[in-house]
């Protein structure tokens, strides 16, 4: 195994830090733009605020009621976008919202849908819906009528790993668990001093630098690059929680509460389901949030109201800090989702700054095309963006899984399914050289089939270095193994993990 581009030293057009959605989207633009790009993460891939989303590629229904149109039509037109860049990681998902009159008329909701559904365009998906509701489906009995919409839910940790690839592929360094200790403009270019693990420092230069650190965002420009930043964040808690599935089929729900707010109830790797989110003003680090015993009882507790079934236990839990772009509102709930991006320069105009505040996960692609166009005065010879036709990695063409399974007939099924679900058409790099059942390597876990070429290949293709990184991030295994497997794993990667 090797991991790639674990080290570096030279020169880049562009050096990004920041390995989350919007790091990673900008650093797969512009090596896709023809520039040389170094991204650094002080972390795993999509390790903090990127992996502990709602999984959903959404317009942002309950934005309208803040008049958020612009930014709704943007993420609707966004969701058809990347449906085609990364068909093996979003799908389409159904929506039924139960109607409860005292919180929101009927006409209100059937002008909101109406708007959601004519806003941006609407190829693949199917349209609004006034609904009777089921009896005898898993809403309590008081539940009457409801609504139906469409949106789409994505793998968000994947995404991020799938655009790192895209850079790489264009020629970016990606550098996971690289520190940026300091950058200082010098002779109009940027002077950055890195930090891998386990490695001294070492430095290189870029001509630009962008600043995409999410909940870090003001730290890192007051304390790495020594400058006053131009905005402030509003850092928002969402915190989710994982249960044993609560009903049959694929439907997803979405819940008012007496506060206004809501919260999804989504199927979630076939056996658990998927509850969030909440909006609380967060005060620490980043790297540190955790869901409070006051979020799980309020998530609990709207489930409670509206299923028959109670959830039985909470089999995970997760928590991430949303960096929101501070326009002043007073409910959390309320801030904007969407994003600012601002350029400064030296005195002569040169080594500009760009640096990314607030942003969600369905509109990364334009913030990237977006940062890269501010940028482009600096680069004249800096190609067009290809982003909104260019598949990501795994999503370039479908993959035939019944030709997969008479290739190698040995194969299990459901790994294949599995694989191909997260992989898309990688799954043949996976399984590249491989004849017999005994070329996957040991069997890590019987109950879901995981091997070590399995693991050799997110060492050495997604940067995975730790059991974390591949349970939790690269996959959701976590959700399934026991803790001999999770062990039979953390030796695996002790054995063959190569010294740096």
């Amino acid at each position: 195994m090797f991991y790639p581009n674990t080290t570096t030293q030279g020169s880049f057009d562009l050096l990004v830090i920041g390995g989350g959605i919007n790091g990673t989207g900008i650093a797969a633009d512009a090596a896709g733009r023809g520039l040389s790009v170094c991204l650094c993460e002080q972390d795993d891939l999509a390790q903090h605020t990127s992996s502990a989303s709602s999984k959903l590629i959404h317009g942002g229904l309950r934005y309208l009621e803040h008049y958020e149109f612009r930014m709704v039509r943007e993420a609707l037109t966004e969701r058809e976008v990347l449906m085609a860049k990364a068909p093996h990681l979003i799908h389409p998902l159904r929506f039924i919202l139960p109607h409860q009159p005292h919180l929101r008329p009927a006409w209100l909701i059937r002008a909101g849908l109406f708007l959601y559904d004519h806003l941006g365009p609407r190829q693949h998906l199917q349209g609004s819906q006034y609904l009777s509701l089921d009896r005898d489906g898993p809403l309590k009995p008081e539940f009457h009528t409801g609504f139906a919409y469409s949106d789409c839910w994505v793998d968000d940790a994947r995404l991020v790993v799938a655009n790192a690839q895209a850079a790489y592929e264009g020629g970016a360094k990606i550098l996971p668990r690289t520190r940026c200790l300091r950058a200082t403009r010098q002779n109009d270019l940027w002077h950055i001093e890195l930090k891998t693990e386990n490695q001294p420092p070492y430095s290189v230069t870029a001509k630009a630098l962008v600043n995409a650190t999410g909940p870090w965002a003001v730290q890192v420009l007051e304390h790495c690059l020594h400058t006053k930043s131009p905005h402030s964040l509003r850092l928002v808690r969402g915190s989710h929680l994982v249960v044993p599935r609560l009903y049959e089929g694929t439907q997803a729900y979405i819940l008012q509460n007496e506060d206004r707010r809501i919260v999804f109830a989504i199927p979630y790797w076939d056996q658990f389901t998927l509850i969030g989110t909440t909006d609380c003003e967060y005060q620490g680090d980043p790297a540190q949030v955790q869901i409070t015993e006051e979020e799980q009882s309020y998530l609990l507790d709207i489930i409670q109201r509206y299923f028959r079934q109670a959830p039985t236990e909470v089999v995970h839990r997760f928590s991430g800090v949303r960096p929101l772009f501070n326009d002043q509102a007073q409910d959390p709930s309320a801030v904007t989702r969407d994003f600012s991006l601002k350029v400064s320069t030296n005195a002569n105009g040169l080594a500009p700054l760009l640096s990314v505040f607030g942003g969600k996960l369905t509109t990364y692609r334009v913030l990237a095309e977006q940062a890269l166009d501010l940028l482009s005065p600096f680069f004249p010879q800096m190609n067009p963006s290809q982003t909104a036709h260019t598949a990501l990695p795994g999503g370039e063409y479908p993959l035939n899984q019944q030709a997969v399974q008479e290739r190698y007939p040995w194969l299990d099924q459901s790994l294949l399914q599995r694989w191909i679900k997260q992989y898309g058409c990688r799954v043949e790099s996976l399984l590249d050289s491989v004849q017999t059942l005994e070329d996957l390597g040991p069997l890590l876990s019987a109950s879901m089939h995981l091997y070590g070429r399995e693991l050799d290949y997110l060492c050495q293709y997604e940067w995975a270095q730790t059991a974390e990184d591949i349970l939790w991030r690269r996959t959701k295994l976590g959700l399934f193994l026991s803790p001999s497997d999770c062990a039979a794993v953390e030796d695996y990667l002790k054995a063959n993990r190569p010294k740096h």
